[in-house]
């Protein structure tokens, strides 16, 4: 609903400008301010002029809208021919023979709303409309009538006057136009200046960057052979050392033992850092050599296993454990350097960790496999996890008196990794704990064996389940197959979609973990052509991207999406959804109590699953081999066979090896039984839980992180 606020008829000239004056004097009424004031004068004059003009005369209405924000609406009505050219004016294209052309589409512009409607030989209708200033209050309908009955007792201004205002505005403009024009100059010519300031700065930080690498030069040459004139004397000492300790020239007493025992662990600890500098010095010079070859992880543990036991020996709290590796093949590269990398990180790990263990694990990601070293030390501050990899840089604890070192260990094996193609990173936290990480590529790059990788094999366990992981980024991969680790799904990694590719024509997965964006490839296109294949379009495909783009991938045919970090039982029940959600799931109930098992039951009743029950457990374990459970919820306390003996045997064997087991018991478990079922068991749950609604919380979460699908 809208106001009318005044109404004119055009049938003389001078009623052109009669309306600019009135458009004018409502403008200035409403509120407007004077730039405003004169762009819709202005507006409102040029298409009223070209109704005169080409239809001999309209009409113009001035309204207000009781929207919010109110618009100030204009409607310019004519009963003439129409414009028979309409879209190429509004297009920009027509020339006038009587003005530019340009009357229309420069009336758009300065207006917020424009419409124009003409029909031949009925007329033309232009709607315009302007938004009132935000900072005034809202016109009510009285003020309105105000406005209209002050501009009716109002004579008319002289046509003359107002196009002698017309002017000055026309005057005031080209003083701005003016006034811009000489700024601009003005700011051409500072940048000018600037831009000579900048090829001036730019040429003296070349010279200065010159100057640097002349002096980088000279630190590296003088690091080298200093490095090289300290080892002479230092070998002497460790070897005199040695001659003194070994009594090759007669005895010592028990103090001169402990004084050559002080000047050999200094000459031990100065050969360390002359070694760690010779070595930095090489690398920076670029004068370092890499020999690949081929070797075996396992082997390269194996050594790395009996060259650190020595360092155990202070500690017995802490356990070192080299994980063995599965489905890793032969590496080509340098089999010295990659061992000298994870010594630091172990010798590192060993030093800041006071008890617990420090565990050395790789895995395969693509063509590349990924060194791990975890460790349950003193953990480092996130502001100095970078800083760590700095020449020199030893972070401040109070375990720094006890382990002296060089502070060259880490950048060195940063170096060393990035020299044979690869990249170091660290997970840490305070009290808790780091993890380095080296991932290095299976064949050292530029080497004459890279030009012919071997294809990627995999080795399909059938007693888990296969997940295709299209990834390329090595510590998502090492997550996930720490998520997959204790689970019945076996991850099968690709970095590229040509493996990805590969890996479908050689088996088919029952799901398929796919990242959008790999390196310089888009997956959009795998993803469009896997669902279009009759061989795999039945194969659901979760996407995990750190870009929120759902509805994109969900219309390009993929059954679900999560965005990276993803959180371990969150993925598990993510893919245990879409694997099983046209298949009913079963779970296998082993307790000789009945009691106990019916009150499982209903802790589950909204849960659609097929619950078997065992009494015994020889009865148990019959069932898991003919019925293949997605889950056993096991007792432990049982007569004959108790549940570790259960549990050992469901694991021992190949057919029910995978199926996920919670330990559900009321019995007090031991530290040795403690060991087994965490080893062995996904969850531990305990029958004396007060609450029913925590029981059926915990039921629930043991469940999801055995891969079922709980959603009702």
């Amino acid at each position: 609903m809208s106001t009318t606020i005044l109404t004119l008829e055009i049938c003389y000239e001078q009623d052109v400008v009669l309306t600019r004056q009135m458009a004018r004097r409502i403008a200035q009424a409403l509120g407007f301010d004077a730039q405003d004031q004169a762009r819709l004068a202005t507006s409102i004059s040029e298409i009223a002029r070209n109704a005169f003009v080409y239809a001999n005369g309209g009409s113009v209405e001035f309204s207000v809208d009781n929207e919010s924000p109110q618009n100030f609406w204009i409607s310019i009505r004519d009963r003439g021919p129409g414009i028979p050219n309409l879209k190429a004016i509004l297009d920009g294209q027509f020339t006038s023979t009587t003005g530019m052309g340009l009357g229309i589409i420069g009336t758009r512009r300065l207006m917020d709303q424009f419409q124009i409607e003409s029909v031949a030989n009925q007329g033309t209708t232009v709607l315009m409309g302007k938004t009132l200033p935000k900072r005034l209050p809202k016109l009510t309908t009285g003020r309105l009538h105000q406005i209209r009955d002050e501009l009716d007792g109002r004579e008319a201004q002289n046509p003359f006057e107002e196009i002698q205002r017309q002017n000055q505005e026309l005057l005031r403009a080209m003083q701005e136009l003016r006034q811009r024009e000489e700024e601009l100059t003005q700011l051409n010519r500072e940048l000018e200046d600037t831009n000579r300031g900048v090829v001036a700065l730019y040429a003296e930080l070349d010279e200065k960057a010159d100057s640097l690498q002349k002096a980088n030069e000279l630190k590296t040459r003088f690091l080298s052979n200093m490095s090289h004139e300290f080892r002479t004397p230092l070998n002497s000492i460790m070897s005199l050392s040695r001659i003194l300790l070994d009594r090759m020239d007669g005895p010592l007493t028990t103090e001169q033992e402990k004084q050559v025992k002080f000047i050999q662990k200094g000459a031990e600890g100065l050969s360390e850092l002359v070694n760690d500098l010779l070595d930095l010095a090489k690398v920076e010079a670029g004068k370092i050599v890499v020999y690949p070859s081929q070797f075996e992880v396992s082997d390269l543990f194996g050594t790395l296993r009996g060259m650190l036991r020595p360092l155990l020996a202070h500690n017995s709290s802490v356990a070192l454990i080299f994980e063995e590796p599965v489905g890793i093949p032969l590496l080509y590269t340098d089999e010295g350097k990659v061992a000298q990398i994870l010594r630091n990180f172990i010798s590192n790990a060993l030093k800041y960790t006071e008890q617990g263990e420090v565990r050395v694990a790789a895995v395969m990601a693509g063509n590349r496999v990924t060194f791990s070293v975890a460790d349950t030390g003193i953990g480092i501050a996130p502001q100095d996890q970078e800083r760590i990899f700095e020449d020199f840089v030893q972070i401040e604890s109070h375990l720094q008196q006890r382990v002296k070192g060089t502070g060259l260990g880490l950048p060195l094996s940063r170096k060393l990794t990035e020299l044979l193609g690869g990249s170091v990173w660290v997970n840490s936290e305070l009290g808790k704990g780091s993890t380095f990480f080296a991932s290095l590529p299976l064949v050292f790059p530029g080497s004459a064996e890279d030009s012919s990788i071997p294809q990627p094999t995999w080795q399909i366990d059938p007693a888990r389940h296969p997940i295709l992981v299209v990834e390329d980024n090595a510590e998502t991969v090492f997550a996930y197959e720490k998520y997959f680790q204790e689970s019945k799904y076996q991850m099968i990694s690709a970095r590229t979609l040509n493996e990805a590719k590969q890996a479908l024509m050689m088996f088919k997965p029952i799901a398929i973990m796919l990242d959008i964006l790999l390196g310089k490839e888009h997956s959009w296109a795998f993803l469009a052509e896997t669902k279009r294949n009759e061989a795999t379009r039945n194969i659901p495909i979760l996407v995990i991207s750190v870009v929120d783009n759902e509805k994109q991938v969900m219309a390009q045919g993929a059954d679900g999406f999560l965005i990276k970090p993803v959180d371990r039982f969150l993925l598990l029940n993510k893919i245990s959804t879409l694997v099983k959600q046209d298949r009913q799931q079963k779970l296998l109930l082993i307790d000789d109590d009945q009691a106990s098992r019916y009150v499982l039951k209903q802790l589950l009743v909204h849960i659609p699953l097929d619950i078997l029950e065992a009494a015994d457990g020889r009865e148990g374990i019959r069932l898991a081999q003919l019925e293949n459970p997605d889950c056993i919820v096991l007792d432990m306390t049982m007569p004959e066979l108790s549940g570790i003996d259960v549990l050992d045997q469901l694991k021992s064997n190949r057919v029910t090896t995978s199926i996920p087991v919670i330990v559900n018991t009321s019995k007090q478990i031991e530290s040795q039984e403690q060991k087994f079922l965490a080893e062995h068991a996904v969850a531990i749950l305990s029958k004396e839980t007060l609450s029913q609604e925590v029981a059926r919380v915990l039921l629930r979460e043991a469940l999801k992180k055995a891969g079922l699908f709980l959603d009702t």
